[in-house]
């Protein structure tokens, strides 16, 4: 399988996060990413933010690459904290901003202790048992990396998904903007692997 590039250049190393296998380290960032959309306090963005710096610096991910993920969010991070200060306040601009770094800063740990050909491998082995019912793993592979490197929008879309439900009065109703999320984020993926299909590309 081609390598593709991800939020982070894979560096060999022997902490404990380059040790631990694929699918847990993919778990993991499952999980903190949904706690981190799901929470909704700026003490507890400010932890999670705390958690993944520990974790980045277990995994001895370099200063320069931390703030090159930052500074790829920069013109994110402005849009979408000043919409947040008008709409909802200055609270929730700044919960905003630490969300969208620590979910950054966890993809970026991810990529550079875990190499590309493991991590897709891995997605396809997954999907494996699903080509009965006409998935394509090599291709949804493929789109789940782009969409990892493509972190900042697909945050935007989990919290503007967010925000939708709370508009609703639903906040209190993961499934509410769960639901749209996944069916979204799945949405965007299969357009990505159409349009790199339609250039010769994941086949």
């Amino acid at each position: 399988m081609s390598q593709v590039l991800l939020v982070g250049t894979y560096r060999p190393g022997r902490t404990p996060l380059h040790r631990l296998p694929v699918g847990p380290k993919v778990l993991l960032l499952a999980v903190f990413s949904l706690v981190v959309v799901l929470l909704r306090s700026l003490p507890a963005s400010g932890v999670c933010l705390a958690l993944v710096v520990a974790a980045a610096l277990v995994g001895r991910v370099p200063l320069g690459a931390v703030l090159r993920a930052v500074r790829g969010l920069a013109v994110l991070l402005v849009v979408v904290s000043a919409v947040q200060w008008w709409v909802n306040g200055l609270a929730r601009a700044a919960e905003t901003t630490l969300d969208l770094v620590a979910l950054a800063v966890a993809a970026l740990v991810l990529t550079t202790t875990t190499p590309v050909n493991a991590l897709l491998d891995a997605i396809v082995r997954w999907l494996g048992p699903l080509r009965r019912l006409g998935v394509d793993p090599e291709r949804v592979a493929l789109a789940f990396s782009l969409a990892i490197a493509a972190l900042p929008a697909t945050l935007a879309l989990a919290l503007e998904t967010r925000d939708a439900a709370r508009a609703r009065g639903l906040g209190r109703h993961p499934r509410a903007y769960l639901t749209p999320f996944v069916v979204r984020v799945v949405a965007r993926a299969h357009e990505t692997g159409d349009a790199l299909h339609a250039r010769g590309l994941g086949d």
